[in-house]
């Protein structure tokens, strides 16, 4: 099955750290990623550049709305991915335990699969 793994950062976190700082916690990142990577586990991991360097489209009627970053209203951002192919929905929640970013970010941990279906039966009890 496949998983999503993203890294969610309180925005402007980034900007307390020295580059230094960044550099080490970033290196940790790519050695945890080639890691997962001899395990057969990870199909792609990436960082992001801050929301600043996003923008937001949306549409309404015909007419397209494009906002450029920072988003004022934002708390959170994603601050990077691991895409992995794992057996169980454990063992990614697992994978999720492993990873450096939880220190200082909170890992959300996604199975891929279609928007329109409904997550089924006993997933209350998961939560």
């Amino acid at each position: 099955m496949a998983y999503m793994l993203l890294v969610v950062e309180k925005v402007g976190d980034r900007a307390t750290r020295s580059e230094r700082e960044g550099q080490v916690l970033y290196d940790r990142m790519v050695q945890f990623s080639a890691e997962l990577k001899e395990r057969g586990l990870l199909t792609l991991s990436q960082s992001l550049k801050t929301d600043a360097a996003g923008v937001r489209v949306t549409k309404s009627g015909e007419r397209s709305i494009v906002r450029d970053g920072p988003f004022a209203e934002a708390k959170e951002m994603i601050g990077g991915f691991l895409m992995l192919t794992c057996a169980t929905r454990e063992q990614a929640i697992g994978i999720a335990r492993e990873c450096p970013a939880a220190e200082w970010a909170t890992i959300e941990v996604r199975e891929l699969g279609p928007c329109f279906q409904s997550d089924g039966p006993g997933v209350e009890e998961r939560r």
